[in-house]
């Protein structure tokens, strides 16, 4: 390389590194989720996100963490040093607590579903995200999911007709030492996993006039989880039935959220890998009449998110979901969980 090729490939280098985004500085306070670890590795890897590290008081939990290159942090370095950003991924008993911290402390923040158990709670992290400026991202992981988003822009385009009824299951069986913590809430199963599809059902139809529980406890274990349920939402023109239970072995395939309309049916089944099937009485949109599978781009949980979030905190745009949005969420979740 002589000395002129040199000095442009320098110039070239250079000019890469100042249009690139300055990597953002985020911290995890809680690390025992389900979807923390996951998440962990994803802003570990990320050019967009610095990962300080995670506060987690399991010792067992922080070995893992560092075995995976994420430093243990204290809770005063998560909450009083210099994160831009909080993701809260503790037990669902501390995420109004830790979100209300974070914003107070003037972070933005992620926080896994739901965010608060209570309505007043939720109002509150609301608040205060508003007063501060500062951004209030619910983790619910379909938000960014390809079949939602294709299934969503068919309804809102008219290419399904007029939604009458929508239909989602979302079950799992998890071993008997965690349903205890399930069991803390009294909404059981529909407020811990059937509140990804809530969140679905009301970013769809909006929030709806009446909600109806049906909240049982019937698995053979001795605790108070209510382990098998269901919720009907009722909208001035459509139904809609959410179920979910933790009594059904191997039920990753048979989890599906269908959208009925009056030109035709939408259903992904499995959500994970998603396939997305239509069904038209006539061609609508890009869509050609009668059944056809739609191809759907290469997806991973929580990706969607934290990219959503990166761009949101570097203001070139705004969250995919408002802070009211999030509001209607959580009381239509409320509702079905009886906790509202």
């Amino acid at each position: 390389m002589n000395r002129r090729t040199f000095a442009v490939a320098g110039v070239s280098s250079l000019a890469t590194l100042a249009a690139a985004p300055a990597r953002i500085p985020i911290a995890i306070a809680g690390g025992s989720h389900s979807h923390a670890s996951a998440k962990a590795a994803i802003l570990r890897d990320s050019p967009e996100w610095d990962l300080l590290g995670v506060w987690e008081e399991n010792p067992a939990l922080r070995k893992k963490y560092e075995s995976e290159n994420i430093r243990p942090l204290s809770k005063e370095q998560v909450f009083g040093g210099t994160a831009r950003v909080v993701a809260v991924e503790g037990p669902v008993k501390d995420h109004f607590a830790f979100s209300l911290q974070a914003l107070e402390s003037g972070k933005h923040v992620h926080v896994e579903k739901p965010p608060a158990d209570t309505m007043e709670g939720m109002r509150k992290l609301v608040d205060v995200a508003r007063k501060k400026n500062l951004l209030l991202q619910s983790g619910y992981m379909w938000r960014y999911h390809p079949g939602f988003n294709k299934v969503l822009e068919a309804s809102g385009s008219g290419w399904l007709g007029d939604i009458y009824m929508v239909r989602g299951q979302i079950n799992t069986l998890i071993d008997a030492s965690r349903r205890p913590e399930w069991g803390m809430f009294k909404g059981g199963q529909m407020f811990e996993l059937g509140a990804h599809l809530i969140d679905a059902l009301v970013r769809l139809l909006g929030p709806p006039a009446k909600v109806t529980p049906f909240l049982r406890k019937q698995g053979a274990y001795k605790d108070d989880l209510r382990d098998n349920t269901v919720a009907v939402f009722e909208y001035p023109r459509a139904l809609a039935m959410i179920s979910s239970a933790t009594l059904q072995p191997g039920a990753g395939p048979h989890r599906s959220f269908e959208v009925l309309g009056t030109n035709g049916t939408a259903v992904i089944r499995p959500l994970e890998a998603p396939v997305l099937t239509l069904d038209l009485a006539k061609a609508a949109g890009p869509y050609k009449k009668g059944t056809q599978t739609v191809p759907l781009p290469t997806y991973k949980r929580y990706e969607g998110d934290l990219a959503d979030l990166a761009a949101a905190v570097r203001g070139e745009k705004k969250l995919v979901v408002s802070l009211d949005d999030e509001l209607r969420i959580h009381q239509t979740l409320m509702a079905a969980s009886e906790m509202s």
